[in-house]
């Protein structure tokens, strides 16, 4: 369902001031009201939440209580200090990671005598197969993906799992390539445990100690569109109050309520944040003034190095082009230009950097029409040639600080096998449509 100038909630009560039966059926009981907004907004709403309507008269006016906190008071009281409480920050943090694994060994041979498109597109499915299996044996029972913390800086210091939704969405929304059964049973067991760590009235976090940020919620929202929360667009207000001077979506939302630790080093505007909530929000008239920051970036060739939290210039463009499909066709004149732009970063020998990069590359080119531009069977064998054993892609730097340019609070990466693994096997089902 695309969110335009016109939310649901607006569309719903609008429709119940001008059709009567459509008020009743409104007030008729949850399971009603549920099938009547179903029926109006052409979209599916998800089970297990109650959906009640209610009906003010002159002499009876309701009050709506919002959920309690899923944090205690002293759980909040504490992360407005977060920053200076290494306590805290160590309650925050999850088990101890292992180091990480060599890559897979590299294959012998020059690369120039790969199987036929037949055999490769088979042998893709095997390990697209195989990619799965190690993706559910190692997202939790809950469905919570993971990535691991470490120190770009600093090898020695301790490297650490972490479970913040947003890895969970940024994986999810990469197997939604993927038609596999193993593929939806994941995105399914994910989708209920985003829906378990959302905040009223539709945010998420990505460290309890830091206040809830628009890249994360912009990510998960599209994960668990049919929420209630979600597709009645109950978090569009605060989203779109949240831009700068310039109409540009801000990272951080900063309330009086919620820690304030983040000021001293965020960058307000970032690319991949605007292109997500641009996304989630579609093409409206408060998300113009973003789209067009993006297109002036890209046109005028300055995207590099223009994000604090993606250091990877195919990361970068790799999120708008997602953001292009979702918005189709407002931002369609980007198509090309974001394609001589990807492929204007291939090495001389054609590849695009190391696994997750060349992943975000295929599967960009193929979101803006345009992976016909490279030898499809060459960059199959690079990814499928990366593949361990275990069916898993290495651990790489997926986002953080690599140039360490933003200082001590800065030199923080996060990455682990399963992202990878996720972007890999998303590009391998673009790549298997072009063989």
């Amino acid at each position: 369902m695309k969110k335009g100038t016109f939310d649901a909630t607006e569309r719903i009560l609008a429709h119940a001031e001008e059709d009567g039966e459509f008020r009743r059926r409104l007030l008729a009981g949850p399971d009603a009201a549920k099938a009547a907004i179903e029926q109006e907004l052409g979209a599916s709403l998800a089970d297990g939440h109650r959906l009640v309507v209610h009906e003010e008269t002159d002499t009876e006016t309701h009050l709506v209580l919002a959920p309690r906190s899923k944090r205690s008071a002293e759980e909040r009281a504490a992360a407005k200090n977060g920053a200076a409480s290494l306590e805290f920050l160590k309650k925050t943090m999850h088990d101890p990671a292992p180091p990480r694994r060599p890559a897979a060994p590299k294959p012998g041979g020059d690369g120039t005598h790969l199987p036929s498109p037949s055999a490769l597109s088979e042998e893709a499915r095997r390990c697209i197969r195989r990619g799965l299996a190690f993706l559910a044996s190692a997202v939790d029972a809950n469905g919570a993906w993971h990535c691991i913390r470490f120190n770009l800086a600093d090898s020695s210091i301790p490297r650490h799992y972490e479970r913040p939704a947003f890895i969970s969405a940024l994986c999810t929304l990469a197997l939604e390539s993927s038609d596999e059964p193993q593929a939806k049973a994941l995105r399914d067991a994910t989708w209920n445990y985003i829906a378990a760590t959302m905040e009223h009235p539709g945010f998420w976090r990505y460290y309890r100690h830091l206040p809830p940020d628009l890249d994360s919620t912009s990510l998960c929202a599209l994960v668990v569109g049919s929420h209630p929360w979600i597709a009645l667009g109950r978090n569009i207000t605060r989203m779109l109050a949240n831009r700068d001077a310039d109409g540009r979506f801000m990272t951080w939302v900063l309330e009086q309520d919620e820690p304030d630790v983040a000021p001293s080093f965020r960058i307000e505007a970032d690319p991949v944040v605007n292109a997500n909530v641009i996304a989630y929000l579609g093409d409206r008239a408060e998300t113009n003034a973003a789209q067009q920051w993006l297109h002036s970036l890209i046109a005028d060739d300055r995207i590099e190095g223009t994000s604090k939290w993606y250091p990877s210039t195919v990361a970068i463009y790799y999120a708008i082009s997602r953001t292009v499909v979702r918005t189709s066709p407002s931002l369609d004149q980007l198509r090309p230009l974001l394609a001589e732009r990807i492929l204007g970063l291939a090495g001389e020998d054609g590849e695009f950097g190391n696994p997750l990069e060349t992943a975000q590359a295929m599967s960009a080119l193929y979101n803006v029409g345009s992976l016909d531009s490279v030898d499809a069977s060459r960059e199959t064998a690079r990814l499928l040639d990366a593949q361990r054993d275990d069916g898993s892609w290495p651990e790489l730097l997926a986002f953080g600080d690599a140039t360490l340019r933003w200082g001590l609070i800065g030199q923080i990466g996060h990455g682990s096998e399963s992202v990878t693994t996720a972007f890999c096997i998303e590009a391998l089902e673009r790549l298997t449509r072009a063989l």
